[in-house]
């Protein structure tokens, strides 16, 4: 799995760098950085999810997030255009912000649910939210002993994937809920993958 993950970003990542170059481009020209483009791409992404998922708007809404989303790979663009790397105060706003904008996308969807009566779905969403966070914290926590912690079916891109394509054909019955079940499953898989990674590493050290 991961490995087949590796290679589809690797396919994918060129392709999407060079669509986004001109962008990144006349941005570098006006003088905005990676970090301004990564702060963007956050706040439209939450007032997006806030917005338009607890209305019932859920496509559109996918679909504006989806284009915010995208700001995660213009921010690397923009850092190489303007004449480097990023930096590691710029690699800790990534990540952080990541984490905001995933809370903003399933809280908006958990909002839906909610104003729709559905506590059922209300409670597989939340559980969505905080595995999301487990299967991060505990890749972080990982690395931060020394450890690696690089492995799990469902990664951010699969949990944005699933979240968002789910959201895009809400309008085909089951499918919104078909989708955060099936990423309720890969998020705890995850959890326990990374868990067990882990474990096994400390034993053998």
């Amino acid at each position: 799995m991961a490995y087949d993950r590796t290679a589809m970003l690797k396919l994918l990542r060129p392709a999407m760098t060079r669509i986004l170059t001109p962008l990144g481009r006349a941005l570098v020209r006006r003088g905005i950085g990676p970090n301004a483009v990564t702060a963007i791409g956050t706040l439209g992404t939450v007032l997006s999810a806030l917005f338009f998922f607890p209305l019932g708007h859920l496509t559109v809404g996918a679909l504006v997030i989806t284009v915010f989303v995208l700001f995660d790979l213009l921010d690397g663009v923009v850092a190489r255009l303007g004449g480097g790397g990023g930096s590691t105060w710029g690699a800790f706003l990534d990540s952080t912000l990541d984490r905001v904008a995933d809370a903003a996308i399933f809280g908006g969807l958990l909002l839906y649910f909610a104003l729709h009566g559905d506590v059922l779905m209300v409670a597989v969403t939340l559980f969505n939210v905080v595995a999301g966070v487990l299967v991060s914290y505990a890749k972080a926590r990982a690395e931060a002993l020394g450890l690696t912690c690089d492995v799990g079916l469902a990664e951010r891109p699969e949990r944005l994937v699933v979240g968002l394509v789910a959201a895009c054909f809400s309008f085909v019955p089951y499918v919104l809920a078909l989708g955060m079940w099936l990423l309720a499953v890969a998020s705890a898989i995850t959890v326990v993958q990374r868990v067990m990674t882990v474990y096994q590493q400390t034993r053998e050290s």
